[in-house]
């Protein structure tokens, strides 16, 4: 039988952070602060045993797509959240209302 192997992220408003979970169990986060309609992501990482395996993109597009919903517009201070940014220029500003 394969491993289980649930992919989840969520969103922890009050931490100002993003959670990636597998398994039910922290694996990630992409932390930020807001400031003048904008979402400045400062941290953003997946414990190296995971590493690799596309969970880090799959957190920074959850993260992107609640930022646009939210309609803030996503700055990557950080490298992997900059990176993404970088290859799909459509994330990088609010969706439109």
């Amino acid at each position: 039988m394969a491993p289980m192997t649930d992919f989840t992220t969520r969103h922890d408003a009050d931490a100002a952070r993003y959670i990636a979970e597998l398994d039910g169990q922290p694996i990630g986060e992409a932390a930020y602060r807001d400031a003048d309609g904008q979402r400045v992501f400062t941290h953003t990482g997946i414990a190296p045993e995971h590493g690799g395996q596309g969970f880090g993109t799959r957190l920074v597009r959850a993260a992107l797509d609640d930022t646009r919903e939210a309609g803030l517009t996503p700055i990557g201070q950080c490298s992997m959240v900059q990176a993404f940014l970088d290859k799909h220029p459509e994330y990088a500003r609010a969706a439109s209302a």
